[in-house]
């Protein structure tokens, strides 16, 4: 039997912090940025105080940081970093190394709007513009879901060698304030077992590494890197059992909510979920067969699984915070691709909602909903506040 949980009051960017502790990093490299700067300010109090046997690095700048990563997680120990928005981006170049060099690196990225204009408000446009670089990408909804994922994350990636961003939405879920499970180190010392991957940078037994490779060597890489993310789904989905064996939470890899009926099933990531299932019951009581469904793992993005969640559903409405322009909502067009030629497939609404951080109340999504099953689905999405 497993150790009891201490119930903390705790913010997405503490639990975070808690989660990046217990799964026991040797590295952690971490430039500050609002809204991520919390996590760095409490790894470093642990650090102060004892409580976190861990080399805290500050560079000049988030390249920087995953210019750190890569190596440090190269020599077989386990790498944790966070960034937000323009760090993110600045880390681009590097996203690409990380995965190609199949460290795996575990991230937690604030998501906050890109510039410009300047703003610090929430929107998931930073890491969606990082969907093709290799990363595993989750989205969570609380401080709960934030800390359970951290440390699912580090399984996942340790399994796949490849590297994990996790994604909370900037103040609605980073600065949050509410009661968290915080799981004793004897369980999660359980449920991650000691890091030990087949290859790591040893002089005892040297290998190369970043070298320049044949044409056929590169796309046989590529070939390899396609096939682990291809088991990313399952592995995920273990993960998440094991952690509810170990702690009693489950998240799923994506959920459910009153979907068996629906005539209209809502579909989001990240904070905008809560309003969702509020905007879902309200339109039940009002008799109207709504669902939700909350996808967690976006890339890679669990097709077959959306599929079968969707079976039967005449019609789909995905709400966007993000924006990709010319194209719309980026998860609506993922959608639209992954239930292609499906027998029976739903109409699919795209509503951008929640851009740059607007505030999305569960009243409003009543209403996109009903505004959804009276029109006809449009091939980009709209624009709705």
């Amino acid at each position: 039997m497993s150790s009891p949980a201490q119930t903390m009051l705790l913010t997405g960017n503490h639990a975070v912090a808690w989660a990046a502790r217990l799964a026991r990093p040797k590295v952690v490299p971490v430039y500050p940025i609002t809204p991520q700067t919390p996590v760095l300010e409490k790894l470093t109090e642990f650090q102060a105080a004892g409580e976190f046997d861990a080399e805290v690095l500050t560079p000049e700048s988030e390249h920087s940081v995953m210019s750190a990563c890569i190596p440090a997680s190269l020599t077989g120990v386990r790498v944790f970093t966070a960034t937000a928005s323009q760090g993110l981006l600045l880390m681009h170049e590097l996203l690409h190394y990380a995965s190609g060099a199949r460290a795996p690196i575990v991230m937690a990225n604030i998501n906050r709007t890109v510039a410009s204009p300047w703003a610090f408000w929430p929107d998931q446009t930073d890491s969606l513009a990082q969907r093709d670089t290799g990363w595993i990408q989750y989205y969570v909804e609380s401080p709960q879901e934030a800390l359970d994922t951290v440390l699912q994350a580090f399984r996942v990636a340790e399994a796949s060698l490849l590297p994990v961003l996790v994604n909370l939405d900037a103040f609605y879920v980073s600065h949050s304030l509410e009661p968290v499970a915080v799981p004793a180190q004897a369980t999660v010392d359980a449920y991650l077992p000691d890091y030990a991957p087949p290859h790591r940078l040893d002089p005892a037994q040297p290998e190369s590494w970043g070298n320049v490779i044949t044409q056929d060597m590169f796309f046989r890489h590529r070939q390899d890197i396609e096939a682990a993310m291809q088991g990313v789904p399952e592995l995920a989905a273990q993960a998440d059992r094991a952690w509810a064996e170990a702690s009693g939470r489950s998240h799923g890899v994506l959920e459910r909510y009153r979907c068996d009926d629906a005539r209209l099933v809502l579909v989001t990531m990240g904070s905008m979920a809560g309003s969702a299932r509020d905007a879902v019951d309200a339109l039940r009581e009002a008799g109207l067969a709504v669902g939700l469904l909350k996808l967690r793992l976006f890339r890679p993005l669990p097709v077959q699984a959306l599929r079968a969640a969707l079976a039967g559903v005449p019609e789909v409405l995905v709400l966007d915070r993000n924006h990709s322009p010319g194209a719309g909502g980026v998860l609506h067009q993922e959608l639209r691709a992954a239930l292609y030629g499906m027998d029976g497939a739903p109409r699919v609404h795209g509503y951008l909602a929640g851009v740059g951080g607007v505030n999305v109340a569960p009243e409003q999504i009543v209403g996109f909903a009903r505004q959804a099953l009276a029109e006809a689905p449009q091939p980009q999405s709209c624009w709705v506040r």
